[in-house]
């Protein structure tokens, strides 16, 4: 009986060994079992609470690399933030979801533990922080260099419109379908312009990315605004002085033209012909824009062929003396060029074809052998090549004379308006570097903010057309042109207006 008791003692306490110190050696082998994680941890101290016989898949959530807490209940995080979604963000956010913030992540591991239920904290952490993204419509441009830039939209067709209203403030918003689908377009057959290509010289990509909700854009407008000027924010303002014009208020400010100047004041501006009130404040910052819009725009107009003047000696004439055979007359042809814009700005252009219409009928001179003639003929030509007039008689306060352009070439060559003697040549602070020409006929012209001094010398005889010097913005100028004016005894006239010129209407800005 004895043996019997000593025999029962001994596997009782056997037992109770097993049960107390077994489970400990085998965590101490078991690496699931024995990990640093599987302890008090995480932001809300969860504890173990028991042990369970096989692994579960336990979810681990992290924030900014730090451990927030493991969810007892992922179904419940699902809901909860289908519930966040439709009481914070639906509204704004139409057809989207919400998901954890970009710096949050769920991980799942397997684990022999079961930990205290925190999952109320964890929530609650989630909402005090807004740890959240929603989906949205990623924006991406790139270049050969690779991705520069990407935004975030709530709807896509948002953003296309953006897109469709950015690109009608350069292009006629009727073409605008044609040519994004590669339609071809036949040549202008009548006087005007029409536009035959567009092109958009970065790759634009969409796709579907999560995104805080302060990143993402959920207005045209703000769309618009990105597209417009990018992440730039600083804006530069005119304040508008009595007497301003459209035309004058963009000359004077970085050589904008009206069209550009109405498109960044699109709020204010409605035409060019548009009455300035003393006092406005319109934006003079152009647009900044990370993409470039291409547009290569046909312009068929009809331009003068100017006839040359031959002169014939004539002894029967005596010295300084001549006289006109034969009258001259212009010929005209009808040009069609192709113009290169981008993002609103010309920035050149070229000859694609011309065909004659009328024939220039040179002008025959005699003159007296002696001496060669440097009489102003009356018949003058503009001072520059493919002529843009960017600032007219009187377009702002105190602006007598024309603001003669080359449309192509913004630093090219000036020409003498007629046949005469170099009366000055010099530089004033407002001016700049310029020459006076006299025709000896009882008239002067002026050409001023020349990029160099002119090499003529005064007394030197010049012939219309010959090359007096190089379009430039110097003295107070904003932008390459040459300042025009023709002087009858003390009175400067607007040049438009003189006999003999050639019509300044075909060349308006």
């Amino acid at each position: 009986m004895g043996k019997k008791l000593l025999i029962i003692i001994a596997c009782f306490a056997a037992a109770v060994l097993i049960v107390v110190f077994v489970p400990s050696f085998i965590t101490s082998i078991n690496p699931l079992k024995a990990t640093v994680q599987d302890t008090s941890e995480g932001m809300f101290q969860q504890a173990i609470v028991s042990v369970r016989e096989t692994p579960q898949i336990i979810h681990r959530i992290y924030a900014n690399g730090e451990y927030v807490g493991t969810v007892s209940d992922a179904a419940r995080l699902d809901a909860h933030l289908k519930t966040v979604y439709a009481e914070k963000y639906a509204e704004k956010y139409p057809n989207s979801a919400v998901h954890l913030g970009r710096n949050v992540y769920m991980t799942d591991e397997e684990s022999y533990f079961n930990f205290t239920n925190v999952d109320d904290e964890i929530l609650n952490y989630l909402d005090m922080n807004s740890l959240y993204t929603l989906e949205s419509t990623a924006i991406t441009f790139s270049d050969s260099d690779g991705a520069y830039a990407e935004i975030y939209v709530s709807d896509d067709k948002m953003y296309d419109a953006a897109m469709n209203q950015y690109i009608s403030f350069f292009i006629d918003p009727s073409s605008i379908a044609a040519l994004q689908n590669g339609s071809t377009v036949s040549d202008l057959t009548s006087y005007g312009t029409k536009d035959v290509s567009l092109t958009i010289v970065q790759n634009i990509t969409k796709s579907k990315k999560n995104a805080s909700p302060e990143e993402i854009k959920t207005s045209e407008a703000e769309i618009l605004q990105y597209l417009e000027y990018g992440n730039h924010k600083d804006r530069e303002y005119y304040t508008v002085q009595e007497y301003d014009t459209v035309a004058g208020v963009g000359a004077k400010n970085y050589g904008l033209s009206a069209t550009q100047l109405i498109n960044i004041n699109r709020g204010q501006l409605t035409s060019k012909d548009q009455i300035l009130s003393a006092g406005m404040k319109l934006c003079i910052t152009y647009f900044e824009s990370p993409i470039d819009i291409i547009v290569n725009r046909q312009k068929l107009q009809q331009e003068d062929i100017y006839f040359s003047t031959v002169t014939k000696e004539d002894s029967a004439l005596l010295k300084d003396t001549t006289q006109i055979v034969q009258t001259g007359m212009n010929g005209s042809r009808n040009a069609l060029y192709v113009e290169k814009w981008i993002n609103g700005v010309l920035t050149g252009g070229t000859l694609k074809s011309s065909v004659d219409v009328k024939q220039p009928v040179n002008e025959i001179v005699a003159v007296g052998i002696k001496q060669p003639s440097n009489d102003g003929t009356g018949s003058y030509r503009f001072p520059t090549n493919n002529t843009k007039l960017t600032c007219g008689w009187g377009c702002y306060y105190g602006h007598d004379g024309n603001d003669f352009a080359d449309a192509y070439d913004p630093w090219g060559d000036v020409y003498a308006a007629d046949n005469g003697t170099v009366l000055e040549v010099s530089y004033d602070s407002i001016s700049g570097n310029y020459v006076k020409i006299d025709h000896n006929n009882g008239y002067i012209s002026y050409y001023g903010h020349m990029r160099v001094p002119s090499e003529l010398k005064v007394g030197e005889t010049v012939q219309k057309g010959q090359v007096i010097g190089h379009i430039g913005m110097t003295g107070l100028a904003t932008g390459p042109h040459v300042h025009f004016y023709i002087k009858h005894g003390n009175e400067i006239l607007n040049a438009c207006k003189v006999s003999g010129f050639p019509s300044c209407e075909a060349v308006g800005g």
